[in-house]
């Protein structure tokens, strides 16, 4: 017998995207009523839809497939036992209270069939009576029959059991609590915009109100909820995990860069790693008790600790990583003899350990609410914001698909070209393109040429990132082409 899913819920089982399944909802190809799509459909579609991911992968390839957000069960990583049972437990009430309401429904129709026969004997000549005996008689052995099994049910219940679905209300969002997730981890993972400040139970910023479902202490808290809160079902996001196979939450999201805080926080240098000959890569770490909340494609503010104020080692960059890891932030320097900050990273005048000091965030280019395809272009450094928006637009899985158009006008413009291989080898729905070009501005029109010669048409959304030339150029050659100026959002990177 066929059951009926939420699209999100079945894009996680067959493994795909939402924004895919929703193309295939628009198109016609997958029936769907009243916001439901039946497993006999998707089956027919995916035939060979399997909870296992593909083998064979390179290990950078592999890894991508792992942290794909909301794609397949990521190896078998499975609650503590404390919550696996808990989620068994409700699993099993749920199928106890179902066997008695089938039992009920059984008890009745015999009840009927038997007095349909009773009466169907004593009027002999009543062909009415004697039909709907009949008809109870093969409905039965009919429902009682054995038949083939749905894999896609099997697939779900099992799927209940290992990860949690989580609806958060009033805005519909989903996602999957996985492995020894808290609720806040695994919405971040999904790059929802939750609320929230110390990532530790003792601010009480992501407090949430549990609507239907349970939920599980896995971290000790310090923040103390009042008993009208506890009676009204709140709890914190950071020290819970779902302990029921479903589960519905109601919190408000940041719309928007205008609802995040601005933060100061001193950061630890965990590591300067080379890129290229004039690139490298910083690795900051905030504490743990004071995480960097902030939107995907954001900048930042870094200052050496314990340099004179009049070095002017301040430097604003754009975060490199996604919001879903919040304490670990990544940016991306290149060598310019003109800014003091660069030299230090480049002189090696920074040392794991090292105090950095960070305010932020900063910026509007994030990522908008859309369900159009996705089209990055970058030129050289323009790569760090984009590399943000691409990590948080895995983590959305929302977008059919997602394009990249890096341009270099540098030796080593393309610092991370094998990242963007990987995404392509491990993403059926991400494709990229490398160019260079000496001159930014005859690069953006080549890039422009390039779009439209692969077909990236108008129902796009544009994000483009790079040197004043680059993003004015290609921003014209856009608006030219008849793309809406509601579609594209630029960021200057120098």
């Amino acid at each position: 017998m066929s059951q009926w899913l939420t699209v999100w819920r079945a894009a996680h089982l067959v493994g795909v995207s939402r924004g895919v399944l929703q193309q295939r909802v628009r198109s016609g190809e997958l029936p769907i009523s009243d916001g439901l799509v039946s497993t006999e459909a998707l089956l027919r579609l995916y035939p060979q839809a399997q909870l296992e991911p593909e083998g064979g992968a390179s290990e950078q390839v592999a890894a991508i497939k792992e942290q794909a957000f909301a794609r397949r069960v990521r190896e078998r990583l499975l609650p503590s036992q404390e919550v696996l049972a808990q989620r068994l437990f409700r699993q099993s009430q749920e199928l106890a209270e179902l066997r008695r309401h089938l039992q009920r429904y059984h008890a009745l129709v015999l009840e009927l069939r038997d007095a349909a026969r009773a009466q169907s004997q004593a009027a002999p000549d009543d062909v009415g009576l004697q039909r709907l005996a009949g008809q109870a008689t093969t409905g039965l052995a009919r429902v009682l029959a054995t038949e083939a099994v749905d894999p896609l049910d099997i697939m779900d219940d099992m799927l209940k059991v290992m990860s949690a679905q989580v609806t958060v209300r009033p805005s519909g969002h989903q996602f999957v609590v996985e492995g020894h997730d808290t609720l806040l981890q695994a919405g971040l993972r999904a790059g929802l915009k939750l609320n929230y400040g110390c990532g530790n139970g003792s601010c009480g910023m992501c407090k949430v109100r549990v609507i239907d479902g349970a939920v599980a202490r896995v971290q000790h808290t310090d923040y103390p909820l009042s008993e009208a809160e506890k009676a009204q079902g709140y709890t914190l996001l950071c020290a819970h995990t779902a302990a029921s196979s479903e589960l519905t939450l109601e919190t408000l999201e940041a719309s928007g860069p205008q609802d995040i805080a601005p933060q100061q926080i001193v950061t630890t240098l965990r590591q300067v790693r080379e890129l290229a000959p004039d690139t490298r890569a910083l690795h900051l770490q905030t504490p743990r008790s004071h995480r960097l909340r902030f939107l995907a494609g954001q900048s930042v503010t870094l200052a050496l600790s314990g340099r004179e104020e009049g070095d002017d080692l301040h430097r604003t960059l754009p975060v490199a990583s996604c919001p879903c890891d919040d304490r670990n932030l990544h940016f991306i320097v290149g060598r310019d003899e003109n800014d003091a900050f660069a030299c230090q990273v480049f002189a090696g005048a920074l040392r794991p350990g090292d105090a950095v000091d960070l305010w932020g965030p900063q910026g509007d280019f994030v990522l908008e609410s859309s369900e159009r395809p996705l089209v990055f272009a970058a030129c050289d450094l323009g790569f760090a914001p984009v590399k943000s928006l691409i990590e948080h637009a895995l983590a959305r899985d929302e977008a059919p698909s997602l394009s990249l158009f890096w341009l270099a006008t540098r030796p080593d413009g393309h610092f991370m070209a094998n990242q963007c291989r990987a995404w392509s080898a491990a993403l059926d729905s991400f494709e990229h393109q490398l160019a260079y070009h000496s001159d930014p501005a005859a690069g953006a029109r080549q890039m422009a040429q390039a779009m439209r010669a692969d077909l990236f048409d108008i129902a796009c959304d544009f994000y483009l990132a790079g040197p004043q030339a680059f993003v004015q150029a290609l921003h014209d050659e856009l608006r030219a082409g008849g793309v809406p100026a509601g579609q594209i959002h630029a960021e200057v990177v120098a």
